[in-house]
């Protein structure tokens, strides 16, 4: 059968409470102490783990044959559209007592009308405040009228350790909270595909659609996490779910609050060190970040790491690919300062790096494509450090990018996807959104694109 990722409304997962080293870490010494219950620490963080409703109404075609672009072209027939209600459940956590929620944005995007329902039923419109779909998170508010709720604490996730207790809290199916308990499976898993910063506790504590938003609390109740995707044949909980951790999640709720979520940067691309790769170069195991670009300028280059450096560590957290190293570099805020162990070329040393954010150079100049045109109802931009961070693409990388298409537009019908480099139009290179949109417009009926998707190159002929 077919393994799916599954972006669920998903539950919340937990982080172990003190994560002290191993050797202080203790087994049942006997049946009273197996007899322990959870029970305190459910009653003092549950109440802070909250339902969310996000309704929007989309527009769907009467009939399918219209929204064909080729039945458009030739026949002259405009589609027939219906609306229809569409409403999204989720779970949030409560991190700020005078009201602020923090959630999936899968939970929340496009919502029109969203409503949170506290643990004591009451509900409450919700203003969002962020939502963030590189990070997969959001941050809402509502209007407590002076009330102080019950909150979830931020733990340290880099303390968490495979093996440890954790408990899943949120409104699987929407049958009511629910409360599940496992461990944590494994860490820094970065092939998740479910936000652009891949790195995620994994867990097998039950998480099924409805939990995405809640919380993963350590066993002391603090926030390890936030549910957000997992990983089934079925749509179901097969024990493999996995949560963005609660140190990134602090820095976006940070920045909500702050005017904005701007990540640093580290300013170069890299790929994992491999066995092979160890061998040629001659280091002693498998490990790190082969650095195979550097930008000029940039932190990294600032720092003096060349291509060939490899980066084993940052601020002595071992990073094994370019996912978890950004992930490193996010959870710190610009100008902050971070210390990173180098090999490859020359000596082992040890190296400090002051973060900047990324030049955005040219400006984005995002523009969604309108007219009469394939690529009408496309989201694009310029490409810059800054864009192609965001979008997970080569620091190096220029020319014009697709940010997103919408559904049922043309853009979306021809196949057009995200991170899509539209290379030339009608034999003419372009470099620019204005250069795009003025050559969309002055076609004269004839589209010939060619558009970069992975490094290779494809094209699109429509007359019309």
């Amino acid at each position: 059968m077919r393994h799916v990722f599954a972006a669920f409304l998903i539950a919340a997962l937990t982080l172990p409470a003190s994560a002290a080293p191993t050797s202080a870490a203790q087994v049942p010494q006997s049946s009273a102490q197996v007899q322990l219950t959870f029970a305190p620490v459910v009653k003092r963080v549950a109440p802070a783990v909250v339902n969310v409703y996000a309704r929007s109404v989309v527009q769907t075609p009467m009939n399918p044959l219209f929204a064909d672009p080729f039945f458009q072209r030739f026949f002259g027939a405009s589609p027939e559209f219906r609306q229809r209600v569409q409403q999204s459940l989720g779970s949030g956590v409560i991190v700020r007592a005078d009201g602020v929620i923090l959630t999936n944005n899968h939970v929340i995007e496009n919502g029109q009308d969203i409503v949170v329902a506290l643990s004591d039923r009451r509900e409450f419109k919700a203003k969002v405040l962020l939502a963030d779909s590189h990070t997969d998170l959001a941050v809402l508010k509502i209007d407590t009228k002076g009330e102080h709720l019950p909150t979830v604490d931020f733990g340290d996730s880099d303390r968490l350790q495979v093996g440890d207790l954790v408990l899943a809290i949120g409104d699987p199916f929407g049958v009511g909270q629910t409360v599940t308990m496992g461990i944590v499976s494994a860490l820094a898993r970065t092939q998740i595909s479910a936000s652009d910063y891949q790195f995620f506790i994994q867990t097998d504590a039950a998480i099924n659609p409805g939990n995405s938003g809640g919380a993963l609390v350590t066993t002391d109740g603090k926030l390890a996490g936030i549910n957000t995707a997992i990983y089934s044949r079925t749509g179901e909980s097969i024990g493999i779910g996995f949560a963005i951790p609660a140190n990134l999640a602090r820095r976006v709720v940070e920045g909500a609050l702050g005017g904005g979520v701007k990540l640093p940067w580290f300013g170069a691309d890299g790929q994992p060190v491999t066995a092979e790769i160890a061998q040629t170069m001659g280091l002693p195991r498998p490990e790190g970040v082969l650095l195979k670009s550097v930008y000029p300028g940039g932190p990294a280059a600032s720092a003096g790491l060349k291509t060939g450096d490899v980066v084993e560590n940052i601020d002595g957290v071992d990073v094994e690919d370019m996912q978890a190293l950004n992930y490193r570099i996010a959870t710190h805020k610009a100008g902050d300062v971070v210390k990173a162990h180098v090999a490859g070329t020359g000596q082992p040393r040890d190296v400090t790096i002051k973060l900047g954010l990324p030049p955005e150079n040219p400006p984005r100049d995002e523009t969604l494509v309108s007219g009469r045109n394939p690529m009408a109802g496309a989201k694009i931009e310029n490409l810059s450090p800054a864009a192609a961070l965001d979008m997970q693409m080569a620091l190096t990388a220029k020319g014009v990018v697709i940010v997103s298409t919408s559904p049922g537009t043309f853009a979306a019908r021809y196949g057009f996807q995200q991170g899509d480099i539209v290379r030339s139009l009608n034999g003419t290179e372009v470099h620019s959104v204005g250069e795009l949109v003025h050559a969309l417009n002055a076609s004269g009926g004839h589209w010939s694109l060619v558009v970069e998707r992975g490094g290779q190159k494809l094209t699109l002929n429509v007359d019309g």
